[in-house]
């Protein structure tokens, strides 16, 4: 007597398999990482408008520091191209030149 697995285990019509549970599980955290890192640039980039003079370098490296995270994030999901990205949050450009730069990186101008 031989035993066959369930149908649902069985490779589908275009070849390929079907998507594990744990690809799936995967796949998900992957986009609700993504939407999370997203809300936080989006809240960064909200107290950099809104900030006087006094604070503004810090927020900067806070923006860019949650901006950067962004991008990793999506290219963790296969997402390359940040051209949108920039546009649809209107991120600065002060922003940008300091993505991925550590704030202790930043001359101190006294």
């Amino acid at each position: 007597m031989s035993l066959r697995p369930p149908s649902h285990y069985q490779q589908n019509p275009s070849g390929k398999a079907p998507l594990s549970v744990l690809e799936y599980e995967l796949m998900a955290e992957r986009a609700d990482a993504l939407g999370r890192t997203g809300l936080r640039a989006e809240a960064a980039l909200q107290r950099l408008r809104e900030a006087t003079d006094a604070n503004r370098e810090d927020l900067i490296d806070a923006a860019a520091e949650q901006v950067y995270a962004m991008f990793i994030q999506r290219e963790m999901c296969g997402l390359k191209n940040g051209k949108d990205v920039v546009a649809r949050y209107a991120i600065p450009g002060a922003v940008i030149a300091r993505l991925g730069v550590s704030g202790k990186a930043r001359p101190v101008t006294e």
